[in-house]
């Protein structure tokens, strides 16, 4: 208990002291805040340009805090906008000399800022707080003011009124604003030639415009050159100067002045004509400007607009154009008056001194003289309106014109129709009298929609040259109800999966009131079209057909009675299609018949296909019998043949082998022929024993006939097929085509798929077509020289079997 006690009294007095050490630190720290420091500088100086010797030495810095180990100094320097600079200023950090290293533009640098720092050299922590101040740098009028986007060639139009020139002039000085190093002034340093005078008015923000008094006179002085000068106030002062071009542009100070003062022309009468005078001007201003083209125009003279002049773009000359004849009775000579101006005003200098008026236009008069000339006759009235009601009868007349001509005999005049398109008319040759002599047809394709036929007369003098005057002749046909109402269209479909009901439109060609609309009504009072059809609505230019009961689809014929407003009865009759539509307005195609077929019908018609194939196979068999027997030579003696052996007579098989091959050409028969002898027995033992319980479908086609039968077959002249069987060609080639053969027929069929081999039962006994192995040649020995001496004549036969093959396509 004496222990625990001790440890408590030792802990208070532990805690007593820890808060005591605790304010006395508290009270030393509020103590060094408390404490003054402050820096001491010299002041900093600098002047933009300066030459040095760098470094150079600026000022030195000084704090009164300073560390018992000693203390560092340490500056950094930037711009205006606070980036890092480096290499223009440094401090000594033992003494704290500040030094500039380089020259330095005010125009690229005009302000730095400096922070100062000073660390304890032993810690390097800072020991006092930061010091930061703005140095400028001290403008010096290095820069002269200069021109900025001058146009050193500027175009001046000759009419330009005296004022303002298009030129402006800006100035720019990057010494410091606000100071005589940029302060400046701009004026006209010389300017060549002297007149007019020109000179510049200061405006704000370094601004001027060039001015000039006088005018411009593009004869005398085509190009000026002005030099300008801007001068600062700085010490010493700086200035610049530019020359500026000035090109005069030619404009329309100089009047066209007519080359002749009078022109005379003279014109036919009624005759319209471009180009029959040309007159000319004078300009002194530059060719092809609006200051040197022509305006012509009349100033008297032509009132009733019979003339026109206009300018010739190429060589300025007023060309006069009749546009409207003039009458030699009337008036046989004009006189008319024409000035002249250019496109562009004409310029007359203002000047402060008074200066000449702008001179009137020149004119000249030109005096036209009208020739006599034939006229044609002209009717009292160029057109005339008749009124007439069609399908009249012919005979009636139309029209009598009035006709005057006052250079000609008025009865010698003739009379002509130049337009009857329909011919309805025909004309009195004396008089003009104009006749009917068809009816009128409103409805004709040569009316037009107005109801108005179109005629057009001519009258004829006998002038030299003759001259004609023509009157047209407008007849206005009034209708007549000679035309019955018809329907539109004679055919419609009605969709009988839709509706019970189509429309039927009726036209008449006639007006109103003598056509629609029309009353509907069915044509006949038959008694199943009545309990089939009924017309609603009946009224109007379209009627209802509306279908009373559902019929079957199909066509059908409806007899329809149309009457337009005065009774008019057209009969017509309509052809009425139903059907199903389907989701459309027209008829759907009819459905195919199912073209699937059930087993029994696949069988059959496999059957007729096979039966129709074996039928073709037994004509194509047959067709070598049926061949016209060729003419054969016999030869002497019957070893020209080799007989085979006869025994147990000939084979039963009617077929022919069709596997061997026929030589290529004709002269190689006798040797093919002995070479194939030479291997037959090999070939057939081979080939009897690799087919050994084949069907007989293949026996038969390897069966051998005996010597009697191909005997007899070769001298009645056998087909060609006989000579394939008997023709030998070597053991591979044999074998070759064979085999292929046999792919083709017990393969898998690729061609004829549904002709598959028909498998024969085996009830113990062999096929009853002899066998090839039965086939012996060995009675006739190994030689067969003698078939190399068989003469032309069997040659010629080898040939003609190789061209029959040819004709026929057969390629073995």
């Amino acid at each position: 208990m004496k222990n625990i006690f001790l440890l408590l009294l030792v802990a208070l007095t532990a805690l007593a002291e820890s808060q005591q050490g605790y304010n006395i630190r508290r009270d030393k720290r509020e103590f060094l805040v408390r404490s003054k420091r402050r820096w001491v500088l010299s002041t900093i100086e600098i002047v933009e340009e300066d030459e040095g010797p760098f470094p150079k030495n600026i000022t030195e810095m000084y704090n009164d805090k300073t560390d018992q180990e000693g203390q560092i100094y340490r500056i950094a320097v930037t711009n205006a906008a606070g980036n890092p600079i480096d290499g223009f200023f440094s401090i000594d950090g033992n003494t704290g000399v500040v030094s500039v290293h380089k020259r330095i533009d005010r125009e690229e640098i005009d302000l730095f800022k400096i922070t100062f720092d000073i660390l304890s050299k032993t810690t390097l922590r800072e020991i006092d707080k930061r010091l930061a101040f703005d140095v400028q740098v001290k403008d010096i009028n290095d820069n002269a003011p200069a021109f900025i986007d001058l146009p050193l060639k500027v175009d001046v139009k000759e009419n330009t009124e005296e004022g303002y020139l298009p030129v402006q002039l800006k100035v720019m000085d990057r010494d410091q604003p606000n100071t005589p190093n940029s302060m400046f002034t701009i004026r006209v340093v010389k300017q060549t030639p002297a007149e007019p005078k020109i000179d510049l008015e200061r405006m704000n923000d370094g601004m001027a415009q060039l001015t000039f008094t006088g005018c411009f006179d593009y004869d005398k002085v085509q190009k000026y050159e002005v030099t300008v000068e801007a001068k600062d106030q700085g010490n010493p002062s700086r200035s610049s100067t530019a020359v500026i071009t000035l090109n005069v542009v030619d404009s329309n100070s100089h009047p066209p002045t007519f080359k002749e003062k009078k022109y005379q022309g003279e014109v036919l009468e009624s005759t319209i004509k471009d180009d029959i005078l040309r007159i000319a001007v004078d300009d002194k201003d530059t060719p092809k400007t609006p200051g040197w083209r022509a305006k012509y125009y009349f100033i008297d003279g032509n009132k009733e607009e019979n003339y026109k002049i206009e300018t010739d773009p190429t060589t300025n000359e007023g060309i006069l154009s009749v546009i409207k004849g003039k009458d030699y009775e009337t008036t046989t000579k004009t006189i008319l008056r024409i000035g002249v101006e250019n496109e562009e005003p004409l310029f007359v200098c203002k000047s402060k001194s008074t200066g000449p008026a702008a001179p009137p236009p020149d004119t000249v008069n030109i005096t036209m003289k009208v020739i006599d000339d034939n006229d044609p006759p002209y009717y009292e009235k160029d057109h005339v309106d008749v009124q007439q009601k069609e399908e009249e009868e012919p005979g009636k007349v139309l029209f009598t014109p009035i006709v005057k001509d006052v250079d000609s005999d008025e009865s010698k005049i003739r009379h002509m129709i130049i337009k009857d398109p329909a011919g309805w008319v025909t004309i009195d040759e004396k008089t003009g009298k104009l006749t009917t002599i068809k009816k009128m047809d409103r409805e004709s394709p040569f009316v037009d929609d107005k109801g108005i036929y179109k005629i057009i007369v001519g009258a004829k003098d006998n002038g030299e040259p003759p001259c004609t005057g023509t009157c047209t002749v407008l007849v206005h046909l009034r209708d007549i109800n000679d035309n019955v109402p018809k329907l539109v269209n004679k055919g419609v479909i009605m969709c009988g999966n839709k509706g019970n009901m189509v429309m039927v439109s009726a036209n008449d060609t006639d007006a109103d009131p003598f056509s629609g609309p029309f009353a509907f009504s069915l044509g006949s009072d038959d008694k199943t079209l009545t309990q089939r059809w009924k017309l609603d609505p009946a009224f109007g230019k379209e009627g209802g057909l509306v279908s009373l009961k559902t019929l079957a689809y199909g066509n059908y014929s409806v007899p329809l009675v149309i009457q337009d407003q005065q009774n008019s009865i057209g009969r017509d009759t309509l052809n009425v299609i139903v059907c199903d539509c389907g989701e459309g307005d027209v008829c759907r195609s009819k459905v195919p018949s199912s073209s699937s077929l059930g087993p029994a019908g696949i069988g059959l018609l496999l059957l007729g296909l096979l039966l129709f194939l074996l039928l073709l196979l037994l004509f194509m068999c047959q067709c070598g019998d049926r061949e016209e027997p060729m003419t054969m030579v016999e030869d002497e003696g019957n070893q020209t043949l080799i007989k085979y052996n006869q025994e147990a007579g000939g084979s039963e098989c009617k077929a022919v082998p069709t596997l061997l091959l026929t030589p290529r050409n004709s002269v190689a028969v006798t040797d093919g022929l002995k070479n194939g002898t030479m291997q037959y027995s090999t070939w057939t033992t081979n080939m009897s024993k690799t087919y050994q319980g084949g069907s007989s479908r293949y026996n038969r086609s390897l069966s051998l006939k005996s010597n009697h039968q191909i005997t007899d077959h070769i001298t009645r002249g056998g087909s060609s097929r006989y000579h394939r069987s008997l023709s030998l060609m070597s053991n591979h080639q044999i074998t070759d085509h064979i085999t292929r053969r046999l792919h083709t027929i017990d393969g898998k069929h690729v061609d004829h798929p549904v002709y598959l081999p028909y498998e024969y039962a085996y009830e113990g006994q062999g096929s009853q077509c002899q066998s090839l192995d039965s086939l012996s040649l060995s009675n006739l020995g190994d030689d067969l020289m003698f078939l190399n001496n068989l003469g032309p004549k069997f040659k010629t036969l080898g040939g003609i079997c190789h061209q029959t093959l040819q004709g026929k396509n057969i390629q073995l």
